[in-house]
């Protein structure tokens, strides 16, 4: 299980978040839980209706940023 201090969410992920209504628990359970996919620049995991953009630094889960699925 991932613990809340070993998320990261940056001030763009944070924004991105408000907009789309997705919640920092949501977030949480996509790193966990959802269908993740290589990236030039970290991991996508894809969950539910939306999808969060990450890298794993230091043991630490950054989140770039997150989105609808349209």
């Amino acid at each position: 299980m991932i613990k809340k201090e070993d998320i990261f969410i940056t001030k763009h992920a944070q924004e991105k978040m408000h907009t789309e209504g997705i919640s920092f628990a949501q977030v949480a359970e996509a790193l966990e839980r959802g269908s993740k996919s290589q990236q030039t620049e970290g991991i996508l995991t894809r969950y539910s209706y939306f999808s969060v953009a990450y890298r794993i630094e230091n043991e630490k889960y950054i989140v770039k940023t997150v989105f609808l699925n349209r």
